[in-house]
Order: C-alpha cells, then sequence, then structure tokens
C-alpha cells in the first residue's frame, strides 16, 4: 500500500473584514445637534450683517427663510453693503450657492429618498448637512444625521437672523460697534477646519491672493468671482505634476 503524504499549507487564511458597525442613534443624534447648533446661532450676524447693509428686517428674514445657504447669503450682502451692484452681488451669492446642486447628486444616492420627497430634502442640502450624512455609515443613520441637522440648523439660523436683524434695527449704526467685521469672521470659521489637505490650503490662499489684488481694481463682487478660478488653477498644477512623476517612474522602470 503507498504512503499518502498530506500536505498542509502553512498559511492561514485571512478573516473578513468587519462591515461597519452600526452607528447608536444617539450618538447620530448627538453629532447632529453639535453642528446644528453651532452653526445655527451664528444666523445673528447674519442678520446684523444684512440690516447694516440696509435691508430690511423682511428682507433678510426672507433670505434666511428661502435662500438658507449661509456663504452665499453672506456674500450677497457683503457685497450690497460695499455698495456693489445688485445683479453682480447676487451672480457672486449664486455661484457660490452652486456647489450644493453638487453635493445633492452625492447625497440624492446616499439618502434614497422617493422622488416627492427631493424636493424637500434639496433645501436642506448645505455644507454642514452633507458632512454629517456622509459621515454615517448606513443609510438609516444617514437619515437621521441628515434630518437632524437640518431641521436644528434651519430652526436656529432663522430664529438668530430675525434676532441679529431685530438687535440691528435697535443699535442703529452697527458700523459703530464693529459688527461688520461679524460676517467675514464666520465665514473664516466655517471654512478653515475644511481645508485639510495641501491642495486645498494651496487654493484657499490663491484665491486670498486674487481678491487682494484685484479689490481696489474691480468693481464690487467682480473679485469674489474671479477667486473662484483659483481652484481649477491648482488642480491643472497638481494634474501635471502628478503625469510628469509618473511619465519620469515609467521612463525609470523601461531603463532598468
Amino acid at each position: 500500500m503507498s504512503e499518502q503524504t498530506e500536505i498542509r499549507s502553512t498559511e492561514r487564511p485571512v478573516p473578513p473584514e468587519p462591515a461597519d458597525p452600526a452607528k447608536p442613534d444617539s450618538a447620530v443624534i448627538r453629532d447632529a445637534l453639535g453642528v446644528g447648533v453651532a452653526v445655527g446661532l451664528s444666523g445673528f450676524a447674519f442678520g446684523v450683517t444684512s440690516a447694516g447693509a440696509g435691508l430690511s428686517l423682511l428682507q433678510t428674514c426672507a433670505l434666511s427663510l428661502l435662500v438658507f445657504t449661509g456663504a452665499s447669503q453672506f456674500a450677497l450682502v457683503g457685497a450690497l453693503a460695499a455698495g456693489g451692484n445688485p445683479l453682480t452681488a447676487a451672480a457672486g451669492a449664486f455661484f457660490l450657492g452652486a456647489r450644493n446642486a453638487f453635493y445633492g447628486l452625492r447625497l440624492s444616492a446616499v439618502l434614497g429618498y422617493r422622488a416627492a420627497t427631493k424636493p424637500l430634502a434639496a433645501h436642506w442640502v448645505i455644507d454642514e448637512t452633507t458632512a454629517v450624512t456622509l459621515a454615517q455609515p448606513d443609510r438609516r443613520s444617514a437619515r437621521l444625521g441628515f434630518t437632524v441637522t437640518g431641521l436644528t440648523l434651519y430652526t436656529l439660523w432663522n430664529l438668530t437672523t430675525f434676532v441679529g436683524a431685530l438687535g440691528a434695527e435697535a443699535l442703529g449704526n452697527t458700523d459703530a460697534w464693529g459688527l461688520d467685521a461679524a460676517s467675514p469672521a464666520v465665514f473664516l470659521a466655517l471654512l478653515a477646519p475644511m481645508l485639510r489637505t495641501a491642495v486645498e490650503r494651496v487654493a484657499a490662499g490663491l484665491a486670498v491672493v486674487l481678491v487682494m489684488v484685484t479689490l481696489p481694481l474691480l468693481p464690487t463682487g467682480v473679485p469674489v468671482l474671479l477667486s473662484a478660478l483659483a481652484a481649477p488653477a491648482v488642480l491643472v498644477v497638481q494634474g501635471r505634476r502628478e503625469r510628469a512623476t509618473e511619465n519620469r517612474t515609467a521612463t525609470g522602470e523601461d531603463r532598468s
């Protein structure tokens, strides 16, 4: 009888990676409330800035209720306060808010809302709701985070907008109180944590340079539009560097 030799592999099978664990609802709600409250309170600064720019209480509240894109609202009233053309100011605010359309494309697949619900949810698609939603591990948590963040932020933003505009009318000249610096301070506070990579920091720095250089030369509102060219310019340079690196790597491999 021939001997049978059993060959056993010395390699142990690699266990499959565990799926992302479900996130407790309490944790999702806590994170969503934290973002909603922190950002929602800055509506006070918008109300003060808008009233200082000459908009009435009704116009200020209508902007927050119907537009609800904080950075775009600040850009609009800031340009108007500087004496800019209303059409130019509106154009700058429009292009700044256009990013929400790209957020919507991503969130549509993540949230999976029905067609009848999407127009209502679209009004809450902003930076903060997008960040909270995409941080969740599953659709249920994503919907919960989106809803809590959107509801909290929308409610507080509009309430503090009303209080800020009402208080600005009582204060009179807001410039005398230094409140005209509130809008850029809030905008920078919201923007700074989002600049996590070197490319994003370079794009932001180039945008600032473009604004500072063109501000004394061009009408109010136009420098903001031109600063948007910083992002594609940085991406083009980055793409060329990556292609050059790939070519050098390929050439080195061919020689070896």
